[in-house]
């Protein structure tokens, strides 16, 4: 599959809508679903993006009004979190679906932090991001983010968590 590239991603970022759909009915005793069926559409986009650059996801986030709020993040995560439980104890497990849904996630709840936080709410977030260390440029914050993501998946004993742990550890920041 040489120079294929963008077909397995494309094929690799494959998430159903049904699947998400599934969060915005109400399940066995729950009153209300966990997810509001207006909210669905633009999670769906997030979760199918191939762009991960957390700058990228922010962006998108940023550009829904519906979905830069508080409450409505803290549904999505929580059902992203849901996901990636799923992807992991289903019979033919997925740990790249379920360390993306994790991943995204996490930004999702540093979404949070800015909007309850910041005066300058997801832009400061975003500029956060983007801003390089002084003598290189490094984007010091960045690194650190996905860092921490990395190191808070829930599920240690996956094969790909140990892979990345292993290529990240020895660099230094």
């Amino acid at each position: 599959l040489l120079g294929q590239h963008d077909c397995v991603t494309v094929i690799n970022n494959f998430f159903p809508r049904e699947r998400l759909d599934y969060y915005t009915k109400p399940q066995g005793l729950d009153k209300e679903p966990k997810l509001p069926v207006k909210l669905a559409g633009p999670l769906h986009k997030i979760i199918t993006t191939t762009n991960m650059h957390p700058v990228k996801i922010v962006l998108l986030v940023k550009e829904n009004p519906l979905l830069a709020e508080v409450e409505a993040l803290q549904k999505c995560y929580r059902v992203l979190d849901l996901i990636c439980e799923k992807c992991m104890k289903q019979k033919d497990m997925n740990e790249v679906l379920a360390m993306k849904m994790h991943y995204i996630s996490c930004i999702f709840q540093k979404c949070i932090t800015f909007l309850k936080e910041r005066e300058d709410k997801l832009d400061g977030f975003i500029k956060s991001l983007l801003k390089g260390r002084e003598k290189d440029g490094f984007p010091v914050y960045q690194e650190k983010l996905i860092r921490e993501s990395i190191r808070k998946f829930p599920y240690c004993e996956a094969t790909l968590l140990q892979q990345l742990v292993r290529s990240i550890a020895p660099v230094e920041i």
